[in-house]
């Protein structure tokens, strides 16, 4: 690649690749973010290749290979430009006719597109799926039209004119203003104003400053970051060039989790051609800016999403975190002034620079700005991930793009915020989501996970869970949060097996008071959240496990029993081969029973049934 020295240069280059380009072009989009790649898409592309050669017609069609397009649930996806027909489940069986009957004649493929539950209705356009439409897929939204490993790519869709602008008209003052107009705050789960972090690192004392990127996403069920970073990597590195510039920064870090091979390689992949078109390095576009990024990869310790653990990983000590009596932006990385920010808030930096503040602003709530990616999974229809303005309610989230409960079950509650999140319950599924409401009800908006419940979830059980990845993920520095969440847990644990006793309820209150306010670190600080939350909204679950000894949601085991109903057994059998203990016995076509001594409780028999015979009591 020829060396960019000017924005003039760079301006040559975009028009360039534009010029080679015809929009009206037929292109193949695969999503080959990670979820696609477990459902094969690699040889959904290798397929594409194979029926192009075949038909002569390589030449005249081109195929992109993209990030992830969010319907994960549905992959690998294909969108068909310039008609923007899309398919789902495609296998490397309907490539040839993908192009011989769509591509070539213009025939839609009916099996192949998205059927709406609700009207039956086949939907041709990504953008008409109800999962899509009623997203803002502004930050995310570029992931399905680019090949992250192709820097033409980004360029093309008007990539790297924001630093262009920074650098070319703006101070770096002007910038950090431009931020805190913004309203944009942290997307890594403080959701702390932007611009006053900027500004703070910017004006303490000292000569060496840093930039990093948090990409250490860590909670169960969350992976925007990855996405973002395996799809987009290129957002994220002009991002931190615009903060690196703004706080007078000349080296910049990706701190990234080393399970997500996909997204190192692709970032790095950026950071090189970055490099050699001269856009990192010594006097970038002839400004005087002198900035360079490397990758630093983290062991997957979840508290080293904590900025004083993350530093203290990228200097390469323990991951522990320390007090934070002098703020990170003022002493961060080797005791210089650093600001530390999430892969999604340095991606939302070139879009402020780019469309403005006023236009940023009218998007989102009072005091939350823009829009926010989410991790929809659980008990949803629609698994995957969303982009929503901030101030949609957790209705619209989970029913209008979400698609609603599987199998016509009850909504119970929704967990937002990842481990050290809360449980919403049923009573508030019209709240609107962002920064406030969320802590207000006692939860938090996270780095963006949430994680739906049905009727058919037991709330004691979900604290449990959360409570074991959180003991576990302790970094023990902490009396507080290495004792007091385990001991919290084994209470838990005590109560699902039934020997729950009178007190444990305020025994839980009394620790998760104790643990949340003396610990040293968010990680302890939020840990009795899953707990607090449903204590506070299900308390009457709680109660029943321990003075009825019954789980109502039929899911702690040990409080459960299995009966056969002797009306509708027909004796078919069934359960009694799947039984791994032999603990169903009958005759032949006439009702079976169950054992309660020898059943373990297992729900072999209940997942068997098709007479909907056996019931949990």
């Amino acid at each position: 690649m020829k060396k960019i020295k000017t924005v003039k240069d760079l301006e040559k280059f975009r028009d360039a690749v534009l010029s080679s380009r015809n929009p009206d072009k037929p292109c193949i989009t695969i999503c080959s973010g990670t979820g696609c790649h477990a459902f094969g898409c690699e040889r959904v592309t290798q397929g594409f290749r194979d029926a192009l050669e075949m038909h002569g017609v390589s030449d005249t069609i081109d195929i992109r290979t993209t990030g992830c397009h969010g319907f994960c649930e549905k992959g690998p996806l294909v969108v068909l430009y310039p008609q923007k027909i899309f398919y789902h489940g495609v296998t490397p069986g309907d490539t040839a006719e993908i192009v011989s009957d769509t591509l070539l004649n213009d025939k839609i493929i009916d099996r192949l597109l998205y059927t709406d539950p609700e009207t039956g209705e086949k939907i041709i356009k990504e953008e008409d799926v109800p999962f899509y439409r009623g997203q803002m897929r502004l930050i995310f939204g570029n992931n399905g039209k680019i090949d992250p490993e192709k820097i033409e790519d980004y360029l093309a869709i008007g990539g790297y004119s924001a630093i262009c602008r920074v650098l070319s008209a703006l101070s770096s003052s002007e910038v950090i203003d431009i931020i805190k107009k913004s309203g944009l705050r942290g997307r890594g789960g403080g959701g702390f104003p932007a611009g006053v972090k900027w500004e703070s690192c910017r004006n303490a004392p000292g000569t060496a400053r840093y930039v990093v990127c948090n990409a250490d996403e860590g909670d169960p069920g969350a992976y925007m970051d990855r996405s973002l970073l395996e799809g987009n990597p290129h957002c994220v590195l002009e991002g931190m060039m615009i903060g690196a510039y703004a706080i007078g920064s000349n080296e910049g870090y990706i701190y990234v989790r080393n399970e997500y091979p996909l997204a190192v390689k692709n970032v790095g992949i950026a950071i090189d051609q970055l490099r050699k078109l001269g856009l990192l390095g010594e006097n970038i576009l002839n400004s005087g800016f002198n900035f360079d990024i490397k990758v630093s990869r983290g062991g997957g310790a979840f508290v080293c999403g904590e900025s004083t653990a993350l530093m203290a990983s990228l200097e390469g000590q323990a991951g522990e975190p320390r007090a934070k009596h002098i703020h990170t932006v003022e002493k961060g990385l080797w005791d210089k002034p650093t600001n530390l920010n999430n892969v999604e808030t340095w991606a939302n930096v070139p879009l402020i620079i780019n469309r403005g503040v006023e236009w940023y602003t009218s998007i989102g709530t009072e005091k939350s700005k823009g829009t926010k990616i989410f991790s929809l999974v659980g008990k949803v229809n629609n698994t995957g991930l969303v982009e929503v303005p901030m101030g949609m309610t957790i209705r619209e989230i989970v029913y209008d793009i979400g698609g609603g409960i599987p199998e016509g079950n009850k909504f119970k509650a929704v967990q937002t915020g990842g481990p050290s999140g809360g449980c919403i319950p049923e009573s508030l599924i019209d709240l609107p989501v962002d920064f406030d409401r969320l802590t207000e009800v006692g939860s938090m908006m996270g780095s963006g996970g949430m994680i739906v419940m049905d009727e058919k979830t037991c709330m004691v059980d979900i604290a449990k869970y959360f409570l074991n990845f959180l003991k576990e993920e302790s970094c023990g520095k902490c009396t507080t949060c290495r004792d007091g969440i385990r001991r919290m847990y084994e209470i838990l644990d005590g109560i699902t097996k039934g020997e729950g006793k009178e007190g444990d309820i305020e025994l839980l209150e009394d620790l998760s008071w104790v643990v949340s306010g003396a610990s040293l670190c968010a990680l302890g600080q939020t840990a009795p959240n899953p707990v607090m939350s449903t204590v506070k909204y299900f308390r009457d679950e709680y109660e029943a496990h321990i003075k009825e000894k019954r789980c109502p949601a039929g899911v702690c085991i040990a409080l459960i029993s299995y009966i056969i109903d002797d009306q509708k057994c027909t004796g078919c059998g069934k359960c009694v081969k799947v039984c791994p203990r032999s603990a169903v016995t009958g005759k032949k076509k006439m009702p079976h029973r169950i054992d309660p001594e020898i059943c373990i409780r297992c729900g072999a028999c209940l997942a068997s049934c098709r007479f909907d015979a056996i019931s949990v009591v």
